[in-house]
């Protein structure tokens, strides 16, 4: 998503990471919400921030084993929340939903313009010479590209 602002939904993600849910978030731009404290501990955001202003609004659920997937306009802000008409809507099509699984993975890859955000809402580079260089929006091109063959 572009945003994390609504403390409603903040609250709720630290409630999942005390029940102990892992939760990987991918957050382009305003991020309220503080990693890395004991009551979100299972909490990990990564911010990706390269050539094309691109960010998903894509949520990716395990509900008993299974993957439910959204898609929608809004991102979780007060204002988009409480105040506009958005719209969501669940991924049905299974080679949509693999699609889309597929294409967060190779974000959380990201390690070339991607960085997680600490516990002082910073950005910390995510590099390690001891892997193989993933740019994700690159990585999309390639994907896609053998999509379409």
């Amino acid at each position: 998503m572009n945003a994390l602002q609504d403390p409603a939904m903040i609250d709720e993600l630290y409630k999942a990471s005390e029940a102990g849910v892992k939760i990987d978030l991918i957050v382009r731009g305003i991020c309220c919400l503080i990693p890395n404290q004991p009551y979100s501990r299972n909490i990990r955001i990564t911010r990706i921030v390269d050539s094309f202003l691109e960010h998903a609004r894509v949520w990716y659920f395990h509900h008993g084993g299974k993957p439910l997937l959204f898609m929608g306009s809004p991102d979780w802000m007060r204002r988009n929340l409480y105040r506009r008409i958005e719209a969501v809507t669940p991924i049905l099509d299974e080679d949509l939903k693999q699609q889309l699984i597929d294409m967060l993975v190779i974000q959380l890859k990201d390690n070339r313009k991607a960085g997680w955000v600490d516990e002082n809402l910073n950005n910390v580079l995510k590099r390690n010479p001891k892997e193989e260089p993933v740019r994700a929006q690159y990585a999309f091109y390639e994907y896609l590209k053998g999509k379409n063959k």
